[in-house]
């Protein structure tokens, strides 16, 4: 019967991920320009092309990761501001699905706008944009989206968290929605073939991430938290291991190294396509290490939070090896977590009945976890 019901699993998630079809296979690129600005240099001047790119990033993570609460570090932003606009979409697939655009049509919401201090060469990309949900308290979360989330994605979950008197910020990451470049139909940039243009993106995540939390302490929220889906739950996780003000953290899938997930991923089999006849596994975990969560345990761990970690079984994005490895770390770490096992896998948990279950558990934890 459990033979039965995996083939089905994996049949189904199979269909899932055959919807989105614009994906576009991008040969490899360095992209060393995008470390103009970052921090931990060693000496290396701003703007000069390395002769070995594939040596300058590989040491640059290894420089990132010794100093990372430099890399992750920023100017707090002085024009945060809220906007009220008409609600969209902002559909990543080839045909959108006018349902959900007459679903929002004529509805209007606000929105949190700031200045991301990690400028990008994308003028779209670097107005951050968080869409606002209020609650009365002190208690708040960030939420971060899968990748290639449409703009609506877990607003219905964000609606029940308010009725636990959270407030939540759900967050546009990184080339998403309103902040995607006109030249792209999906969020590419944020995970692509171009090495340092990923980095970046994660980089700006976890900052655009930190400087949420500064508006929602201006606000009178000191109880805070975060939840991340996929691509979210990477960043999540790094901003939770760089940021003490964060009491509680949701990672609704997890897993252990960025390059693994891409290599491996059902997901991200385009952009392994475009890359694996200039580079291995190996290599490639190298040069992206300092954006997988597993390096950050040990900073994770001084500051005192609790911890939801969610995978599921049948998952052939984040793969359950995987996530299992990063519940045998919690654990190994002696931190406070817990943990739920879907019976789906990774695109099935957006589906009836499996989106109910993930979203009561993550209601349910946060229902308590800022409680002493």
């Amino acid at each position: 019967m459990r033979s039965r019901y995996a083939k089905w699993m994996y049949e189904w998630e199979d269909r899932l991920t055959s919807v989105d079809n614009n994906r576009v296979v991008r040969d490899l690129e360095w992209g060393a320009e995008f470390a103009h600005d970052w921090p931990c240099r060693n000496g290396i001047p701003a703007g000069q092309i390395p002769a070995d790119p594939e040596k300058f990033f590989a040491d640059y993570n290894q420089r990132i990761i010794a100093a990372s609460d430099e890399f992750y570090s920023y100017r707090v932003p002085t024009d945060f501001r809220i906007e009220r606009r008409e609600v969209q979409v902002f559909s990543t697939r080839e045909v959108p699905d006018p349902k959900l655009e007459a679903k929002v049509r004529g509805t209007f919401a606000d929105f949190l706008r700031f200045t991301s201090p990690v400028r990008t060469p994308y003028p779209e990309n670097n107005l951050a944009n968080a869409r606002w949900f209020p609650a009365r308290g002190r208690r708040a979360v960030i939420l971060l989206p899968h990748w290639n989330a449409d703009a609506i994605a877990y607003t219905a979950l964000c609606k029940v968290l308010n009725l636990l008197n959270v407030a939540v910020l759900r967050l546009s990451m990184p080339y998403h929605d309103i902040r995607m470049p006109a030249e792209i139909r999906r969020a590419d940039y944020a995970v692509s073939a171009n090495i340092g243009r990923t980095l970046d993106a994660v980089r700006q995540g976890v900052v655009d991430i930190r400087c949420c939390l500064d508006w929602l302490e201006q606000q009178g929220y000191n109880q805070l938290g975060l939840i991340g889906t996929s691509l979210g739950s990477c960043y999540a996780f790094i901003a939770s291991a760089h940021d003490a003000r964060i009491r509680a953290a949701a990672f609704n899938h997890a897993s252990t190294y960025f390059a693994d997930v891409v290599w491996h991923g059902q997901t991200t089999r385009h952009i392994r396509q475009g890359i694996e006849a200039a580079i291995d596994l190996e290599r490639l975990r190298q040069l992206w290490l300092a954006i997988s969560p597993m390096v950050y345990f040990d900073k994770f761990t001084r500051y005192r939070k609790k911890s939801l970690v969610i995978y599921a079984n049948y998952d052939l994005t984040f793969l359950p090896e995987f996530s299992r490895q990063v519940v045998s770390e919690f654990a190994a770490h002696h931190l406070d977590h817990r943990v739920v096992v879907l019976p789906c896998g990774h695109y099935t948990t957006g589906e009836t009945p499996y989106k109910y279950m993930d979203g009561w558990q993550l209601a349910s934890f946060f229902r308590t976890a800022f409680e002493a």
